[in-house]
């Protein structure tokens, strides 16, 4: 199966899923999500399928929710409403992505990520709803708009390094390099760039050789126990939180900023440190 947006491939035991909006560094838009989870869905009904790889076409893993069309693109749309604005149309909306991008953790087949170039804002959430992250050293791993405009919906920064870390990342928005996220644990490992893909290809052989139902009743205990620590309460307040963030005045601003001046330009006064203007 192959999408506008997703790119699907079996060799032997091992689906190979491939974001594939290359000429915007594989930036998630309205079809994306689904796409994704239906190859998800097709690798799971396939019986000789043992393990997923989830990577990005082009030189970047996920650049995040595509802003050029959602940031510069004039209200109202989906995630960005006229005022006053219903939390609850948006947290349809997202929380629909947020299920999509969780069909990584839902599989019943392992899933290794592949993360070169970047997995930033929506990126990160994809890549760390995939059980195993392996990422190149100068790999760049963050959620920037934690500093306006975004909370990340999946909320998985706190169940991969803990409380204080992820405050350190989400409190900020500063991105990390393969090695420091390595370093600190949110990733299973970090390799040179251009050993990224045999550490992946060389990891899922691996795991492809053991029993399908062996590697579903390890993967089903170990999420159980998260889904037990209240992974979906979470989830539901990150969504709603999210879309709340780009209804903010300080949220407004930036949309108009966006909308005046472009995406890139609004995003550099955003991580300027700087307020924003017209908040």
């Amino acid at each position: 199966m192959t999408t506008s947006t997703v790119l699907y491939e079996r060799t032997g035991r091992i689906a190979h899923i491939t974001l594939n909006r290359p000429e915007c560094l594989n930036a998630i838009n309205d079809a994306m999500p689904a796409d994704l989870s239906a190859a998800v869905a097709e690798a799971n009904r396939d019986a000789s399928v043992h393990v997923i790889v989830l990577a990005g076409a082009g030189r970047a893993f996920c650049a995040g929710y595509d802003l050029k069309l959602y940031a510069e693109s004039p209200r109202p749309h989906a995630y960005s409403q006229e005022m006053p604005w219903d939390p609850m149309i948006d947290y349809s909306g997202m929380r629909r992505n947020t299920e999509c991008f969780m069909s990584l953790w839902r599989s019943f087949k392992p899933v290794i990520c592949q993360v070169h170039g970047y997995a930033v804002g929506g990126g990160s959430d994809l890549a760390l709803s995939a059980d195993i992250v392996i990422m190149a050293e100068d790999a760049k791993i963050g959620y920037p708009p934690a500093r306006v405009w975004g909370c990340p919906t999946t909320a998985m920064w706190l169940y991969r390094v803990g409380a204080e870390r992820a405050k350190r990342l989400l409190l900020t928005g500063d991105l990390i390099s393969g090695s420091e996220a390595n370093r600190i644990g949110l990733v299973s490992d970090a390799v040179p760039a251009a050993d990224l893909t045999g550490a992946v290809e060389r990891l899922a052989a691996r795991m492809a050789s053991v029993p399908t139902n062996q590697l579903m009743m390890q993967k089903l205990m170990i999420n159980q126990a998260y889904e037990n620590m209240g992974l979906a309460t979470s989830q539901l307040i990150a969504t709603v939180f999210d879309g709340i963030a780009r209804h903010t005045p300080e949220g407004l601003a930036f949309k108009a900023r966006a909308q005046a001046l472009g995406f890139k330009r609004a995003v550099q006064e955003r991580d300027s440190g700087d307020p924003i203007p017209g908040a």
